[in-house]
This record gives C-alpha cells, sequence and structure tokens, in this order.
C-alpha cells in the first residue's frame, strides 16, 4: 500500500482501528495504572467504537480492523506468523514445580505450530504467563494465569506511530504500560508492504498524537510523551517537509508551577487540531503557553534550528492560521481530538455530552490536592456556566458554521473515559490531496 499524510485536511483514504476487546476489562481493575481517564462501561464503549467506524465507513474511507489485518497477514505471511510464534515462546512464561515447569514449556513448544493466527494475536494482546501448584490426588493441578500488562490502551490506534508525506515513523512508548503496542502494529504494518520513514528508538520515545502533518511544515509535539532523543531523530529523518515546528508540552495558566499535567494536555492534539487548511482549534490558553522551536532544512538536508523561539499561537499567525479558540472546559471534554476526513470535515466528540464527568473527575482532583487544582476546577465551573448562556459548546458554534466546516458529532462518552477522542483511535495510513 503506499503511504502518505501530506497535510492533515486531505482526503482520508483509509485507516486501521482496533475494536475495543476482554484486554480493555483487565485495564478497568485500575484504571490509574494502565492510564485511562476514569472507569467506562464496556459494553456502550464498544457500541460507540461501532459508531465511529460506521461514521467512517459513510465519509468514504476504507477501514482496517486490527485483528482482521493480523489474521489476513498470517494466512498470506507463514513468515510472519512464524515471527509471532517465536514471540509467544518468549512471552508465555511458566512458574511452580520445575518438572511442571519444564512439561509445560515443552508442551507450548509442541503445540506452537497448532496456533492459529488469532491465538497469536491473542497472546501478542494479553501477554499470559502460567503459575502451576501441584495438589494431591491424579492431575490436581491449579494453574494461575497472570497477564504481563495485557495491551489495554491499543484501541488508541494514533499513537504507535504517526503518518508522514514519505511513511511511518514507528514509535516508541513513553510509559512502560504501552511499549509493546508498536511490537505488534509495526509488524503487522510492514507485513503489508507499508512505507517507513523510520523508526524511533531508545533512549527516544515518540507517540503518534503529537504529531501533525500541515502542508507546507510539520508540528511536533514534544514533552511528557515524546522526549528530546525521539524529537531529534525525527529531525533526522526524511518526512517531506522542509520545516518542522517542534512544540514543547505547555503547563496550564491555572496550575500553579512551570509543570505541565500531562493528563491535561498528553499529546499536542489534546490540545490543538487542524479541521481544514488555514483554519485550526486549540485551547486559547495553552496555545499562548507552548514554546516553538522552529527548525528548517539546510544545504545537506540537515535540520538547523532557528534562533527565535515564539509561541504557538504566534507560529500559527505567522504561518496564517486562523484559529477558532476553545476554552479549557472544551479542550479536556475533547473537543480538539476530532478526526479530519477531509477539507472542513470532520468527525468530533459530542463535547457537551463530555462535561459533567469531566467536571467530576476535576473536582474529585481539587478536593485531594486543593492547591494544585482548585484554580482549574473553580475555571472550568465558571466556563460551563458562561458557554451556557452564550456562545454553546464546541462543535456547535457559530464560529464553526461561519467556515464552512461539516461537523459529524459522535457520542463517545464512554470510550474517552480511555483518554481520547476520534483521532486517537484512528491510525491513519493514507491521505491524498485529490
Amino acid at each position: 500500500m503506499g503511504n502518505a499524510a501530506k497535510a492533515e485536511w486531505h482526503r482520508l483514504r483509509e485507516v486501521i482501528l482496533h475494536r475495543p476487546g476482554i484486554e480493555v476489562f483487565f485495564g478497568l481493575m485500575e484504571p490509574y495504572s494502565f492510564l485511562y481517564e476514569r472507569a467506562f462501561g464496556v459494553d456502550e464503549a464498544i457500541y460507540e467504537h461501532t459508531v465511529l467506524e460506521h461514521a467512517l465507513t459513510e465519509a468514504g474511507v476504507n477501514v482496517l480492523r486490527l485483528e482482521r489485518l493480523a489474521l489476513d497477514v498470517g494466512a498470506r505471511h507463514p513468515e510472519v506468523e512464524e515471527r509471532f510464534r517465536r514471540y509467544a515462546e518468549r512471552m508465555v512464561r511458566y512458574s511452580g514445580p520445575a518438572e511442571m515447569v519444564a512439561r509445560a514449556r515443552q508442551a507450548l513448544k509442541r503445540n506452537l505450530p497448532t496456533f492459529d493466527a488469532e491465538t497469536l494475536f491473542n497472546i501478542m494482546l494479553l501477554r499470559p504467563s502460567v503459575h502451576l501448584e501441584r495438589h494431591r490426588g491424579d492431575r490436581s493441578i491449579v494453574p494461575r494465569v497472570e497477564l504481563d500488562g495485557p495491551l489495554a490502551n491499543l484501541y488508541f490506534m494514533r499513537d504507535q506511530q504517526a503518518l508522514t508525506s514519505t511513511g511511518f515513523v514507528l514509535g516508541r512508548m513513553s510509559k512502560p504500560q504501552r511499549r509493546n503496542e508498536p511490537l505488534l502494529t509495526g509488524a503487522l504494518l510492514r507485513a503489508t508492504g507499508a512505507t517507513f520513514a523510520g523508526e524511533v528508538r531508545a533512549p527516544g520515545t515518540f507517540e503518534g498524537g503529537d504529531f501533525l502533518p500541515l502542508g507546507r511544515f510539520a508540528l511536533l509535539g514534544t514533552g511528557d510523551r515524546t522526549n528530546s532523543s525521539g524529537v531529534r531523530q525525527i529531525l533526522a529523518m526524511k518526512t517531506g517537509f522542509e520545516e518542522v515546528g517542534v512544540v514543547h508540552q505547555p503547563a496550564h495558566p491555572a496550575i500553579p508551577g512551570d509543570d505541565p499535567d500531562p493528563m491535561i494536555d498528553m499529546h499536542l492534539d489534546t490540545y490543538f487540531n487542524v479541521p481544514g487548511d488555514g483554519v485550526a482549534v486549540g485551547c486559547e490558553v495553552l496555545l499562548r503557553a507552548a514554546r516553538v522551536e522552529v527548525f528548517r532544512r539546510r544545504g545537506g538536508g540537515r535540520m538547523v534550528r532557528e534562533a527565535k523561539t515564539r509561541s504557538l499561537s504566534e507560529y500559527l499567525s505567522e504561518k496564517r492560521f486562523e484559529v477558532i479558540p476553545l476554552s479549557t472546559l472544551e479542550q479536556m471534554s475533547y473537543a480538539s481530538n476530532f478526526l479530519c476526513v477531509q477539507d472542513r470535515k470532520i468527525l468530533a466528540v459530542e463535547v457537551e455530552q463530555e462535561l459533567d464527568r469531566v467536571l467530576a473527575g476535576l473536582s474529585e482532583s481539587a478536593r485531594r490536592d486543593p492547591h494544585r487544582y482548585g484554580a482549574l476546577s473553580a475555571l472550568v465551573q465558571r466556563e460551563r456556566t458562561e458557554l451556557r448562556a452564550g456562545r454553546g459548546f464546541f462543535p456547535h458554534t457559530a464560529a464553526v458554521r461561519d467556515r464552512g466546516i461539516e461537523v459529524v458529532p459522535l457520542g463517545l462518552g464512554e470510550i474517552t473515559g480511555g483518554y481520547g477522542g476520534a483521532r486517537c483511535m484512528t491510525c491513519v495510513t493514507n491521505r491524498s490531496g485529490t
């Protein structure tokens, strides 16, 4: 397949989705440790995911499901399936009495050739290990299965990689809970013949939510999820962009100190996005707070940093982007995490349906730590009152309508509990300018 995305507003041709499955259940056992924003209902979340898939199909986008892609790859590429068998043999661990462990390991090695692609996919997804306990009696064995970090965030298909105008950049996830996801997605993409611009390696980290292609230039976020080493590695790649603005994760002015809160603006696309050529959407206070270093390609292809830094707001103005401002409350309710399917047409979260959950979570944070979150909680409470009495909530505002932006609103109130909206849940494999 040809894989390229030169601009976020170019027509979206194809995406990969992963429908949430049993792995999400384990994430809900301890949402904080699995990087979720809050707990949510799995059945409703799966339904919302099918609604997103339907909306994409209706917009003319070819939708590939990750598990089906894995089964297809397994059928067409026996060498890839064999590679996953080797992964599985190393991944599944046994503990207990030595002779029982030896028998179990031998059985696994003997049985692996009979495992089909779906079984191998589930091993990669859940990462099981087995502890064996012998009890009295014939074959009285208690097997206790443990999962070594199941991929509970895999349905956020944006972050394992990003698509540039010359192919994918395979990421390296910042958090250990997600570190194994690119091993799976990268292997499957390569097996389909996807083109790659490069891969970020240790000690670098990079996640796809920090990258936006914008035609003549690109934006690359850095902070909690994409570090300076990851930025340097990407700048050294041939991504097809002569200019890259490196955006430093901003701290919200309502939170004391200069340390950004990663659950307020985890990735660049959690507070900034582009619905069309020359139009941007972003949280006003964060756009002013975010600092941008501009790199331009010079002789020999090397990216050289300009001496001048500016705010993201100033940089967008230089690039002649008109900004539709968001309040902090809208931004925290996934307003900017929409998916552009063509110039001035977006699939967007129904922000007003998110408000109560966001406000409740922030109120609880303020109760636990009033010094850090008290002012922010008070701010968004005021914003809710003012927006309801005034312009309303994104995306149903005059500012959106006046700029000719067509909106397909999506109720994603449960599935956003994992912390992400429509853009976060899609791996773009192709955009075209026609």
